[in-house]
């Protein structure tokens, strides 16, 4: 009786651990808590000094005792103290403690986790409290949350762009099909940025800078007006600051390398995809997902390139998330295991 008491008063959460931010879902009340994936960490104590939106404003304006850090790496947990006490403080932001005693936890990974990497997640969750874990791919979360229906016996396409990770995948019956992750994403897009600009313009940037540069005039087809905007950064010959002007055409110059590694990697997939859902794709279009789907004209590139419809998502930025919702939605037996999810989707 106290056992059946304990699991109705329990709280099911969903939680996207993405490289750049870090979502949480809670069954029946929708996204609770939507945050940078960022920590400001005290040198040698090791102590967490802000979290979040907070921390992210520290990043590269820090003292020398602090460091503001991105605890996940490519989509993956790099640092799992770190992380912990990151996700506490983003819980405790929420709920006004940092436990999620007794909840149901379901994470989200990218498609290439190893086994090791798998159970680095689900420790952090178990750390946090929670009474059960599961694991869901990033792909197949990204396709529900678009609403994208992958239980039918038809292939769709999703290509879900993070920070970290870019995840490719044909899904069909609730299965990944065919699925590759690449480890470029937004954060190479931002390093490519502060590469060129340093080149050319002999400016040193802040990967935060180049993140603005490129969401602000970014593009990856051309565009009919070029765009141009101010960069402040230090000047690499006499070591002052300065200001340059940059168009969005060396924007996409810059991104050149990156997105020629994006359509190559999408064509690898639709190559090796079975001819039957390699024809529903092509009458049902590429779904895309995730921040770095909001490049300019990213869409429009995919399309030309493959011949196929590709567009992006009501809400590219919470797919996962919502799509985490979607299946704690399904979670009816309270002795469910990661086997569950096969029923699920």
């Amino acid at each position: 009786m106290f056992g059946w008491f304990n699991w109705f008063k329990a709280v099911d959460i969903g939680i996207d651990m993405g490289t750049s931010s870090v979502l949480i879902y809670c069954k029946g009340r929708g996204i609770v808590l939507r945050e940078p994936a960022v920590a400001a960490v005290e040198k040698g104590t090791n102590e967490v000094k802000g979290v979040g939106v907070e921390a992210q404003r520290m990043l590269g304006r820090t003292p020398g005792n602090i460091i503001a850090v991105r605890p996940l790496k490519n989509g993956v947990i790099s640092d799992d103290m770190v992380t912990l006490k990151m996700l506490q403080m983003f819980i405790l932001k929420w709920k006004g403690r940092k436990s999620l005693k007794n909840a149901r936890v379901m994470v989200c990974v990218p498609s290439g986790v190893t086994d090791v990497e798998e159970r680095a997640v689900k420790k952090v969750a178990y750390d946090l409290g929670a009474k059960e874990v599961f694991v869901l791919e990033e792909p197949r979360a990204a396709a529900i949350g678009a609403g994208l229906d992958i239980s039918q016996p038809r292939g769709c396409m999703v290509v879900d762009i993070g920070g970290g990770t870019t995840d490719i995948a044909v899904i069909s019956m609730g299965k990944c099909v065919i699925s590759t992750s690449l480890k470029v994403a937004g954060d190479k897009m931002d390093e490519a940025v502060v590469r060129y600009i340093k080149k050319k313009h002999n400016l040193l940037i802040g990967e935060r800078t180049a993140e603005l540069i490129k969401m602000n005039i970014g593009t990856a087809y051309p565009r009919t007006e070029t765009l141009y905007t101010k960069v402040n950064g230090r000047n690499l010959l006499t070591g002052l600051p300065k200001t340059v002007t940059v168009s969005s055409e060396e924007i996409r110059q810059a991104l050149s390398e990156n997105l020629s590694a994006l359509t190559q990697g999408v064509h690898s997939v639709l190559e090796k995809t079975p001819p039957e859902l390699a024809a529903d794709i092509y009458v049902n279009g590429i779904c895309m997902t995730g921040g770095g789907s909001l490049l300019f004209g990213l869409d429009k590139l995919f399309s030309e390139t493959f011949r196929v419809n590709c567009y992006i998502s009501d809400d590219p930025l919470s797919c996962v998330a919502l799509g985490a919702g979607v299946c704690l939605e399904h979670l009816a037996a309270p002795s469910a295991d990661d086997m569950f999810l096969d029923d699920i989707v």
